[in-house]
């Protein structure tokens, strides 16, 4: 085994104690109490993650089948860029999921991510489900091929790309927590542009169950934005020779590339649809890169931006409470009971 490289975490290995001893690179019997675990709050993460079970047929999709062919040329092909786009970081969302599992040797983050990588299917799957309701096979076929073939989505994705490689090929403790900051990123501010989309489509009343749909997946995405987060500084805790200022300022210096290529892509597939404004856009993406960095314990880059611009997009994703309907009443969202495990704070 090279220096550095980290082994696979064994399956069952009793002669470990069953509280790990580290979340990678550590021991562990492999045994799973919830009750004595490294990270204790750590459950209650996990319990608000399986509180968020749903399903993507269980969402009506036949207003919007009715709706699809009335929008405008513009709106139609940014809604199947958008979705080319999601299903490109959801997809390989489930497989990062896993792989990261498999070299944590804390069984409580295996878990976590096993629910992680279950739900990342689910939106994947959510993404053809949309699709396939409103557009042709062959249609459908060519907005997923955008991840392989438009060049703005190619040159906004080849640092996750590079990346997520890089960890499969190098297992090492600086590619996770580098991999780490990237699923950060993708949790927590890659979407955004394409959830605000939809947003403004409902707004307008326009592709509801869509915009529902996507509501759903921006609530598992907020939650996996927070554990990425508490997971990042634990792991960084643990390993403190990777805590250097050349690390802080790699994170810094790919946050301010990914922000502006984030800008740049949405402004190639938002420019001109009504009710959008790009510079209010642009001004989201930074407040959402904001926050993903405030979550990994590091400082504000845009501290002109600590505000929320668009604040109406709260209306679709904000307070989920076992009992709020969406804004146009048309589903309830009745899937997490009501506990002191819900809420969030502002998008």
């Amino acid at each position: 085994m090279s220096k550095g490289i980290l082994e696979k975490a064994k399956t069952l290995d009793p002669l470990n104690p069953n509280k790990s001893t580290g979340i990678f690179g550590g021991k562990s019997s492999g045994i799973l109490n919830w009750n004595d675990i490294a990270y204790p709050h750590w459950y209650k993460m996990y319990k608000r993650l399986v509180g968020n079970y749903w399903q993507a047929d269980e969402v009506n999709m036949s207003p919007d089948v009715k709706q699809f062919p009335e929008l405008t040329e513009q709106e139609r092909d940014a809604y199947l860029k958008i979705i080319g786009l999601l299903s490109t970081l959801d997809g390989p969302q489930t497989r990062t999921a896993l792989l990261i599992s498999l070299y944590a040797t804390d069984p409580s983050v295996q878990s976590i991510m096993a629910v992680i990588a279950q739900q990342e299917a689910v939106h994947n799957e959510s993404y053809s489900y949309v699709l396939s309701s409103v557009v042709s096979l062959g249609e459908q076929n060519e907005s997923f091929e955008l991840g392989r073939k438009d060049p703005i989505l190619l040159k906004r994705n080849e640092n996750i790309i590079k990346q997520y490689n890089e960890f499969v090929e190098n297992p090492t403790i600086s590619n996770i927590l580098k991999t780490l900051v990237y699923t950060s990123l993708l949790e927590g501010m890659f979407f955004y542009s394409g959830f605000a989309f939809f947003y403004n489509l409902a707004r307008r009343n326009k592709m509801v169950g869509t915009s529902t749909m996507i509501s759903y997946i921006n609530r598992d995405e907020l939650e996996h934005g927070r554990f990425i987060g508490e997971l990042f500084r634990a792991t960084l805790s643990e390993h403190p020779e990777e805590n250097t200022p050349e690390f802080t300022d790699w994170v810094y210096d790919h946050f301010r590339e990914s922000v502006d290529l984030e800008i740049e892509w949405s402004s190639y597939v938002l420019e001109g649809l009504e009710g959008i404004d790009l510079e209010e856009m642009s001004g989201y993406i930074k407040y959402r890169a904001n926050k993903m960095l405030r979550m990994m314990g590091l400082s504000e880059i845009y501290p002109e931006h600590v505000e929320n611009p668009m604040k109406w997009i709260r209306a679709y994703v904000d307070n989920f409470d076992g009992t709020k309907t969406d804004f146009f009443e048309q589903k309830s969202r009745q899937y997490t009971k009501t506990s002191d495990l819900n809420g969030f704070d502002d998008l």
